[in-house]
């Protein structure tokens, strides 16, 4: 229900499409299955005993998009992290998502505080859907994130707005008007240097995406340290659109390619 009602908001302010959160809703559950657990940690994240190694040396932080929580759509990203030998965390923050972005960035920037803490890491990676890869270069730009920042993966963000319509009419939802396109918080964030710091960028889209529009509102400007991908020139059968980009297998490839090498992910050999 808890789904089902998020669903709904989000495709009534956002104009996500209904087919995405129904297959989310309807999955089956398995006979003898347990209650559910409502927002509960993705798969193998959240562990704060979790050490990095030398050869995965910066915590991941997943940072949820608007209307989202530390669980929702973070079910086969997280696994694939922590499978690949990643310690994984993942954050709630600024109610849902839709609070001040500004004073969502500083409970981003507490948070990362707190696993840097516990790790002992020197770094930590950001990996964030949807306004939480804006969040992402927001705590980096504004927030002194770049000396503690290794990689930003951002998947279908709104770094210059959506021109969906309802995107900027949640009266109390000042983070959707702030994701518009032309507000004065992106003409802010966006009118200097784009990608600062030392920080890897690496951006990936989808044609299919109906929230944040165009899609290539999630790119940024081009550099040595970023790429931009939209995940049909990896994979031309990938189907995925705003709310299930985080699951694709395209996405998780390239994520994992730009978190195990230096700089931003490559633009091939990692298509299905």
């Amino acid at each position: 229900m808890l789904i089902a009602v998020r669903c709904l908001a989000v495709a009534l302010l956002v104009g996500a499409t209904w087919l995405s959160c129904a297959v989310l809703v309807l999955a089956p559950v398995p006979a003898g299955a347990a209650t559910p657990v409502l927002d509960p940690d993705p798969p193998g994240a959240n562990d704060w005993s979790c050490r990095p190694t030398a050869q995965h040396p910066t915590p991941v932080v997943l940072v949820h998009g608007t209307f989202g929580d530390r669980s929702y759509g973070w079910e086969r990203m997280s696994s694939a992290l922590t499978r690949a030998g990643w310690c994984v965390w993942s954050l709630e923050y600024g109610q849902q998502g839709t609070q001040d972005i500004a004073a969502s960035a500083v409970e981003l920037r507490a948070y990362v505080r707190r696993v840097l803490r516990a790790t002992g890491a020197a770094k930590v990676s950001l990996v964030g859907h949807s306004q939480g890869g804006l969040l992402a270069r927001h705590y980096v730009a504004r927030l002194g994130g770049g000396k503690v920042v290794d990689d930003v993966v951002s998947i279908a963000a709104t770094h210059h707005g959506s021109r969906f319509p309802l995107v900027g009419s949640g009266a109390s939802c000042p983070a959707c008007r702030q994701q518009a396109a032309g507000s004065s918080f992106l003409a802010d964030l966006n009118a200097g240097d784009e990608t600062p710091g030392r920080v890897s960028w690496t951006q990936v889209t989808t044609r299919h995406d109906l929230v944040v529009l165009p899609h290539t509102s999630g790119h940024l400007a081009p550099g040595p340290r970023t790429t931009n991908v939209t995940v049909q020139d990896l994979c031309r059968s990938d189907l995925s659109e705003h709310l299930l980009l985080p699951s694709s297998s395209t996405t998780i490839a390239v994520t994992l390619d730009a978190l195990g090498r230096r700089g931003p992910a490559r633009t091939t050999g990692l298509g299905c």
